[in-house]
């Protein structure tokens, strides 16, 4: 709060006082008072003053706290708590007045969760009971033709997708930390992807793996088979690959999963991981949805891992899910 800003604020005030200041000096005069007119003209000039540096003193230290308060604090709408109500009446009133909207504001959030909870548990429930018949319906069409098969596998995908997107907002009660084995999970994804690479004609290539890491089996599970899903998706038409291998250091463990597919323009890569980009090649390709990179990198950085790709487009793609070593994981073991 700046004492400039607060005087031109308060120039009506000063310009009467000037003005009843002038009067008395024109009514003394009138009355042959001359004497009177210094001792007074002090007195009042001082009057003057004093109010004005009181009151902007007793305003400025409010006004100055709740500025700076907004402008350091990352959610600006919990400044009421970080201030003193003030003593002068209009601070007071605008005090009162950000009180009646923060409790509104926070009744009508705490309605808003509400509603989200019950969608989302709805959403929940309501994939776990779509689950149950696509599961039979893959048991009655085990034999059928892989084409047949993948079918059931896309809309399983596309069901649990739908499931780990709306659990995303929220993960932090839906998953569980514990030291897990990267050729397990790969060996999982591998076998549920097994016919939609065989009708596709890829060779499925993967390192021995050894390494342990710390993540949700089921939640790295879903961001793999995200992964895997667009290697197919944007395969090349011959000697199609996908190879999937580990590369580890003190700091990390990277596990690589690399295509030789028709790789991602340059344009393109910066903004894959956004929600439902899908970029020129996708365009291209109707079924792409441009929800699953997105899905997977928001699960990566709830669970703490890093996920990259670098590609060059027509010879490759690599992307890159980076596990962190922490000795607090140690502690955990």
């Amino acid at each position: 709060m700046r004492l400039k800003y607060y005087l031109i604020d308060k120039i009506y005030f000063i310009i009467i006082f000037l003005s009843s200041y002038l009067l008395i000096t024109l009514i003394l005069l009138a009355f042959k008072q001359e004497v009177l007119i210094i001792p007074i003209s002090i007195i009042l000039l001082v009057s003057l003053i004093s109010l004005l540096l009181i009151d902007y003193f007793r305003k400025r230290k409010f006004y100055t706290d709740l500025l700076e308060n907004i402008n350091y604090l990352d959610k600006a709408y919990i400044v009421l708590e970080t201030l003193n109500r003030p003593s002068f009446y209009e601070g007071k009133l605008l005090y009162d007045a950000f009180y009646k909207i923060n409790k509104s504001m926070n009744e009508n959030i705490k309605v808003k969760e509400e509603q989200f909870v019950n969608t989302k548990e709805y959403i929940e429930m309501w994939i776990h009971e779509v689950k149950k018949p696509i599961a039979t319906l893959s048991l009655v069409l085990n034999k059928a033709p892989r084409k047949t098969k993948n079918i059931i596998k896309n809309l399983e995908d596309y069901v649990d997708q739908v499931l780990y997107y709306t659990r995303s907002e929220n993960a932090e009660k839906d998953y569980f930390i514990k030291e897990v084995d990267l050729s397990s999970v790969i060996k999982n994804v591998g076998v549920r992807n097994m016919d939609d690479l065989l009708l596709n004609k890829i060779d499925f290539k993967v390192d021995k793996i050894t390494s342990l890491v710390y993540t949700d089996m089921k939640w790295l599970e879903f961001i793999i088979n995200q992964i895997i899903n667009n290697c197919i998706k944007y395969k090349k038409k011959e000697n199609s690959y996908i190879k999937i291998y580990v590369l580890e250091d003190s700091n990390k463990t990277d596990l690589v999963i690399e295509d030789n597919g028709i790789g991602i323009p340059d344009i393109d890569i910066k903004r894959v991981f956004d929600k439902t980009f899908t970029g020129s090649n996708g365009i291209n390709r109707r079924t792409s949805t441009g929800m699953g990179l997105y899905i997977a990198k928001n699960l990566c950085q709830r669970l703490g891992h890093n996920i990259s790709i670098i590609s060059e487009e027509n010879l490759y793609t690599k992307v890159i899910i980076s596990f962190g070593k922490s000795k607090y994981f140690e502690v955990l073991k």
